[in-house]
């Protein structure tokens, strides 16, 4: 290395050694689950994901289309075939929410991050710089963390999406007033309620249709393709608590779902009695079948091998944190909208 007057003293390699010079950091890949049955929005969503996002080529998306044949979503040819991957099931065939959440995540191929979302969501503008930021943020002391939220809602108006705002920051959850455990299953019902906070806020529950987190959950977190529908997110929260993942609400998740569409048809749930008579496994049977398995996780700690409870944390230490007993069928004010001061 040849030094000219004014240069300023360097380092002088050793014979035969090369200057090292820091590569640049690779872009983060986001890898989108997105579980779809006979939704007319599904188009809607990719398309919204993918133009509002800061860095569309990142992105990845996991599609799992239950429908008819005659029903099946058309692309255009500006998509990329390497972005989006596809698994196709006739809607007589499907098995429910789980199943289909758990079947694309078969479809991840390790991409840095995961989010699961439902087919009717809206994305706001760099939606995908803002859940990066946060990551980022809550890493360093929460390397496992989960956001998740149940976002605000959104309407179609004149075809065009409008959202209305419940909280512009957090919308944390908690147990709602009226839920109890009953005698033959443990799901409970949650609400999200506003809480002052321009930073995430720590929670006990999962919003299933809203689940963002690095791409390591697919393989520590795997989705449970035995359980239904209800229940779902209590099994994963618990789940992710017991195995060492700590949950946050995000203020101003920068999407919106699709609750009710006034004026409009409802939207073809698996569950609704339209085709049950023409399945080969009916929605009754799946739901019953679940409702045996929550209550053994939930309620016993049955060992589910993979889709079970960790033991990084116990169901006593979950009781406390949140104020949901499991094992003693007791919810404390703690676990309700008291714990926010309402």
């Amino acid at each position: 290395m040849n030094l000219h007057p004014g240069d300023p003293p360097g380092p002088i390699p050793s014979p035969g050694s090369a200057i090292t010079r820091t590569a640049p950091r690779p872009r983060p890949t986001i890898f989108i689950s997105v579980a779809s049955y006979c939704d007319p929005m599904l188009g809607f969503t990719l398309r919204s994901a993918y133009s509002q996002a800061a860095d569309p080529s990142r992105l990845r998306f996991g599609v799992v289309e239950q429908a008819l044949p005659q029903q099946r979503l058309q692309l255009g040819a500006q998509w990329a075939c390497e972005q989006i991957r596809w698994l196709r099931v006739h809607a007589l065939e499907a098995r429910g929410p789980c199943w289909a959440r758990a079947a694309a995540m078969g479809l991840y191929q390790g991409e840095d991050w995961y989010f699961q979302i439902d087919s009717h969501t809206w994305f706001e503008p760099g939606w995908d710089e803002r859940l990066l930021a946060w990551s980022r943020q809550l890493a360093a002391h929460h390397p496992r963390h989960l956001l998740s939220c149940y976002p605000n809602p959104f309407t179609l108006v004149d075809g065009h999406p409008s959202a209305t705002v419940v909280s512009a920051q957090v919308l944390a959850h908690v147990v709602a007033d009226e839920a109890q455990f009953d005698a033959a299953h443990p799901v409970l019902m949650f609400h999200g309620v506003p809480v002052a906070s321009t930073a995430p806020v720590p929670g006990f529950h999962i919003g299933a249709g809203c689940l963002w987190a690095p791409g390591r959950i697919v393989d520590e977190l795997p989705y449970d393709p035995f359980l239904y529908f209800h229940g779902e997110e209590q099994a994963m929260a618990l789940r992710a608590f017991t195995r060492g993942w700590d949950i946050f609400h995000p203020p101003a998740m920068p999407v919106y779902h699709l609750y009710h569409q006034a004026g409009a048809a409802p939207r073809p749930l698996h569950w609704t009695p339209e085709m049950d008579a023409q399945r080969t496994v009916r929605s009754a049977q799946l739901a019953d079948a679940a409702n045996r398995r929550l209550a053994a996780l939930l309620w016993q700690g049955a060992d589910l091998g993979a889709y079970g409870l960790g033991t990084a944390r116990s169901l006593e230490e979950f009781a406390s944190f949140s104020g949901i007993d499991y094992a003693g069928r007791r919810i404390a004010a703690s676990a309700r909208k008291q714990r926010f001061g309402y």
